[in-house]
C-alpha cells in the first residue's frame, strides 16, 4: 500500500521511499524515512494535496509524491 491510498484519519508505518535522485533525498529531508509513523489529516477539496503529520509536525505533499512512498497500514486495536 502507498501513502496515496491510506484513508484519512488512518496511520501507518513507512516501509519504503521511492523516487529517484533529488525527488528521494527531499523525501529524506522532509522527514519521510523507513520506520515513520505517518497519518493522513486531510486531503484537498479536489484531492490533491494531501496533508499529513509526522514526527510531531504536520506536511503537505502532492498525491503524485505519496504515490512513492510505500506504508504498512496499523491495525487498531
Amino acid at each position: 500500500m502507498t501513502l496515496e491510498e491510506l484513508p484519512v484519519g488512518r496511520t501507518a508505518v513507512i516501509t519504503e521511499v521511492g523516487g529517484e535522485g533529488a525527488l528521494r533525498c527531499r523525501f529524506l529531508d522532509m522527514g519521510l524515512i523507513p520506520r515513520t509513523r505517518v497519518e493522513v489529516r486531510k486531503v484537498a477539496p479536489m484531492g490533491d494535496p494531501i496533508e499529513i503529520r509526522l514526527r510531531g509536525y504536520e506536511l503537505t505533499i502532492r498525491r503524485e509524491d505519496a504515490k512513492q512512498i510505500a506504508v504498512d497500514p496499523e491495525v487498531a486495536s
